[in-house]
């Protein structure tokens, strides 16, 4: 697979704004509007701000949306303003979609849409949505501003634990585990061969992280991949405080059995921080070091 990736983001530069998932909080997609406008020029639809059921309008909204700003050649990027659910359900409305060389920024069921992406051969930026992004330190936005407008590689990031010693080098794919497991066995995944694992997620018990664990296992996932860099986990413990084990716990066990290379801890995912990684690209996990080095920038000159 020959992989593309998008063109450089500047200063000033437009941006488009979409919400393909779920309907948003105001307040906090204004605040993280506000991060964006400080070095951007953004702009959406004025339906951007719909709500049907669970979702940000009906998918006829949403799938249109999505297109146009991902066919954009004149914009260089789109973040997408939540995740919440409803991703997936415009998967079929890309099939024909002539996207354009620009960065996706999103992370959560915005996992959905980096699948379907890396599936093309395509660079995506799982990184905070606009609702997340007013909360996140200063660190992460000049990280993320770093990654969207400079080819070169950015700092490697440090986990918290090891769980199974050793090193692989692969394509950096994955994302949200639910989402990640509900598209195995469809036309949207992209190849797992020689590919570096990435999973995290928000409100699963241990129980529920075994379950889709053992799916990808079932799946053939493990067979595949060389690594797997756990994000975090957050509120995924058992609610008893006698509970004699923790959800750290239950995936330190998961992954042993794997025998792959495996750490945890990683500042990605549903809290704060939440780093922004580039989806695609060449990664090397030192697991033994807890380390993930990028072996290449996410945008080209």
């Amino acid at each position: 697979m020959n992989w593309q990736k998008p063109l450089a983001l500047r200063p000033r530069d437009a941006i488009h704004v979409i919400a393909p998932a779920g309907p948003f909080d105001v307040p906090t997609f204004e605040k993280g509007l506000a991060v964006l406008a400080e070095r951007y020029a953004p702009q959406y639809r004025p339906d951007l701000y719909d709500a049907w059921r669970y979702l940000a309008g009906g998918d006829t909204r949403r799938a249109e949306e999505l297109v146009n700003a991902l066919s954009d050649a004149s914009v260089r990027a789109t973040f997408c303003a939540r995740g919440g659910y409803g991703s997936m359900r415009l998967l079929p409305s890309l099939l024909q979609a002539n996207l354009a060389p620009s960065s996706l920024v999103g992370f959560s069921d915005v996992t959905a849409l980096h699948l379907f992406l890396q599936s093309q051969g395509r660079v995506s930026i799982h990184g905070p949505v606009v609702t997340h992004l007013g909360t996140q330190p200063p660190a992460v936005r000049d990280y993320l501003f770093r990654l969207l407008e400079s080819p070169e590689p950015p700092p490697s990031l440090a986990g918290e634990a090891i769980y199974v010693r050793g090193v692989a080098e692969g394509r950096l794919v994955g994302g949200n585990l639910s989402v990640f497991s509900r598209l195995l066995g469809t036309p949207y995944m992209p190849p797992l061969e020689d590919t570096i694992l990435l999973i995290e997620d928000v409100g699963e018990k241990p129980y529920r992280l075994d379950r889709m664990w053992t799916h990808l296992k079932l799946a053939g996932v493990f067979e595949r991949v060389r690594g797997i860099v756990l994000g975090l986990f957050t509120e995924c413990e058992i609610k008893e405080k006698d509970a004699p084990y923790s959800a750290a716990d239950v995936l330190r066990s998961l992954a042993e059995e794997t025998g792959l290379p495996c750490a945890a801890g990683f500042p990605i995912g549903h809290d704060i921080p939440n780093y922004p990684v580039a989806l695609g690209t060449r990664v090397r996990l030192d697991a033994g070091a807890a380390l993930l080095t990028f072996l290449e920038g996410a945008v080209q000159a």
